[in-house]
């Protein structure tokens, strides 16, 4: 494992901006009835929002909102329900002072969300969807772009790798050329391996293991990959609460690597963790 330093680049967002010269945690706010570790806890506005305030409060600096869940074998959703479940969360966490980020595939759902008051546009089908890179265009926010193979329902299926972290990152780079090709720009992109993906516990491992070689593709990392099942398996095959401490572990060996940004359903945890990374940084320089 090698160490790396963070990206030197800033995103300007309207009023707000984040320099991802530091790491950050995006909060988890599911607004699902069947994601796989809350699913149900906060899909109705008044819980959402409540919770979105707790983890803003807890030292998340970016809110993930998702109206889908992309479990293995997930329900699909019709397009205007996931609307209908985003867009009133996010009209109103646009009231406080916090990036807004929508798990997403779908164009039209994004263009609600950036209407009502989103900036990110985070989206584990890399852009794949019709439209999507166009929208991704047409919208100019901050996009990010994960690996994944197939959709959630075939995607346990599809992890043949020659070499993992060879493969995702061969993957990525041609996603990344169809959305510079579609007016995408470069300095809106953020990548995302893509841990329990198309990937089995031994890959999701050697592919953290060799995270820092994704900063020769030369965007910003995100790493999501809070009480995945991998964490559970090298944790003896406890259940997703139990997990919390595997997945701060390995949020941080991810920041230690070059990830300017952690996915974390345990905010605090990974927001106290990430400050006597940053403490300790500051010793040594």
């Amino acid at each position: 494992m090698q160490l790396m330093p963070l990206p030197h680049k800033v995103w300007n967002m309207g009023r707000l901006t984040l320099d991802l010269s530091q790491p950050h945690v995006m909060g988890i706010l599911n607004v699902t009835p069947d994601s796989f570790s809350d699913g149900g806890k906060h899909n109705s506005k008044h819980a959402a929002v409540t919770r979105a305030l707790e983890m803003i409060a807890e030292g998340a600096t970016v809110i993930d909102v998702g109206g889908e869940s992309t479990r293995p074998g997930a329900a699909v959703v019709e397009v205007e329900e996931e609307i209908r479940r985003v867009v009133p969360v996010v009209e109103e966490l646009s009231k406080h002072d916090v990036i807004i980020s929508i798990d997403t595939s779908q164009p039209e759902v994004m263009k609600a969300a950036v209407k009502a008051g989103a900036h990110i546009w985070n989206d584990v089908r890399a852009l794949t969807r019709p439209n999507a890179l166009a929208t991704a265009a047409e919208l100019d926010i901050p996009v990010i772009i994960m690996h994944m193979r197939g959709e959630p329902t075939t995607m346990n299926n599809l992890d043949q790798y020659d070499d993992v972290t060879t493969d995702v990152m061969a993957e990525l780079k041609q996603r990344i050329q169809d959305a510079l090709d579609a007016g995408v720009k470069a300095e809106n992109i953020m990548l995302d391996p893509g841990f329990g993906f198309a990937k089995n516990a031994e890959q999701n491992l050697k592919l953290l293991n060799e995270l820092y070689k994704l900063n020769e593709l030369g965007y910003p990392i995100l790493s999501a990959l809070s009480r995945k099942r991998f964490i559970g398996q090298a944790l003896g095959g406890v259940e997703a609460l139990e997990r919390a401490v595997g997945s701060v572990t390995a949020h941080l060996l991810s920041i230690q690597q070059g990830a300017c940004m952690v996915r974390a359903h345990d905010v605090k945890a990974t927001s106290d963790a990430i400050k006597v990374w940053r403490a300790m940084q500051a010793q040594g320089h």
